[in-house]
């Protein structure tokens, strides 16, 4: 029992999925919005496609790991190929079935994330668009936080013209009285101008959260852009891991690390007080603050020199020497890099209680790193 929990910990590489979870908080913060249900539904879903994806590369690649990789479980014999199969199909059914419960537009995402993954498994992978793939796949996915997060807060709020308690336009007695105008076009604008004198007359707090549109997710594309531009500057890198030999792809890799560093430690342009949603706490709302005051940029200096020690030294150890060895440690820290990268833009965003909670994965993903192989 305790060898085949091992072997399907080495098959889903169980020690990434710690970089898992900041995708979905990071496009949660680019929003401006507390993590909420829609966040976590993200989450379950990530995760699910995430190891649906690890599943499927270890499938698809059995006949090269028995060659390069012989330890692998699959050409091990420890499980077999149709068992990997079955996983990566039912782990992908989970993780959309997750999405769907966090409305259409998260399920539309979801599924454009899962169609990426499976194509760059089957295919994608041996081909230039490889890295391009894979950064597309990251991207996709911290937009499907930000969308499922945004599709919930949409469901607490108003819809259409929906009127809040009493500041419909018209009376049950002037209904009676005949004085309503009979047409649907009079009444659906008095009731539109009893909104907007209802909107005037109360305070915006009381009111409750207003709906987002789909709008509202374009402002986590440019955290997704620098997300997905670490994906790729690592997937290039891993493309030599099993034989290594190439200096221009940890050199090109290291400095896009450092490139995205200086760019992620500058603030998101036009951030600001995101006060938390009225009659509702949580560990993030009293942690959103200024992003140009002092606490903020000296936090976001240290996730910003956190996630450079730990992406750009192997890198550069890669590039002076690079052995099998110190490419696969090279890889393995640039995907552990992604957590520090994670909380940097949720930090930027103004979220400094979610940067920090997303920090507190590191020793985690460390600590289980040492007994599963992250490549």
């Amino acid at each position: 029992m305790k060898a085949a929990v091992r072997a399907w910990a080495e098959l889903l590489r169980v020690s990434a999925l710690f970089t898992v979870p900041g995708d979905a908080l990071a496009g949660a913060a680019a929003l401006g919005r507390r993590p909420d249900r829609g966040t976590a539904l993200a989450v379950g879903a990530s995760l699910c496609l995430y190891e649906a994806g690890m599943a499927l590369n270890d499938w698809a690649d059995r006949d090269e790991d028995a060659i390069d990789r012989p330890h692998r479980p699959i050409p091990s014999g420890r499980i077999t190929p149709g068992a990997a199969l079955a996983a990566a199909g039912a782990l992908t059914a989970a993780g959309l079935t997750l999405a769907a419960r966090a409305g259409r537009p998260a399920l539309t995402v979801a599924t454009g994330l899962a169609a990426t993954v499976w194509a760059y498994d089957l295919h994608l992978k041996h081909t230039q668009a490889g890295p391009a793939a894979m950064a597309g796949a990251r991207a996709l996915d911290l937009l499907l936080g930000a969308t499922a997060t945004a599709t919930a807060g949409a469901g607490a709020g108003y819809v259409g013209v929906k009127r809040p308690v009493g500041a419909t336009g018209t009376s049950h007695a002037a209904r009676s009285a005949g004085t309503v105008p009979p047409t649907r076009a009079a009444r659906i604008l008095r009731g539109a101008r009893a909104l907007g004198r209802a909107r005037a007359a109360v305070p915006a707090q009381s009111m409750g959260p207003v709906r987002t549109t789909h709008l509202d997710v374009r402002a986590a594309v440019p955290a997704a852009a620098l997300l997905g531009a670490h994906t790729y500057a690592v997937t290039a890198v891993s493309r030599h891991e099993a034989q290594g030999g190439s200096t221009v792809a940890p050199l090109g890799a290291l400095a896009a690390i450092v490139a995205l560093g200086a760019a992620a430690v500058r603030e998101q342009r036009g951030s600001r007080d995101l006060p938390p949603v009225p009659g509702k706490g949580g560990p993030g709302d009293h942690h959103r603050t200024r992003p140009g005051s002092t606490a903020p940029r000296l936090l976001l200096t240290a996730l910003t020199t956190a996630y450079l020690r730990t992406a750009a030294k192997p890198l550069l150890h890669a590039t002076l020497n690079p052995s099998p060895p110190l490419t696969q440690r090279a890889v393995g820290s640039g995907i552990r890099a992604m957590i520090p990268l994670q909380a940097v833009l949720a930090a930027r965003a103004g979220a400094a209680g979610t940067g920090l909670a997303v920090m507190g994965l590191v020793p985690l993903a460390r600590t289980l790193a040492r007994k599963v192989s992250l490549t």
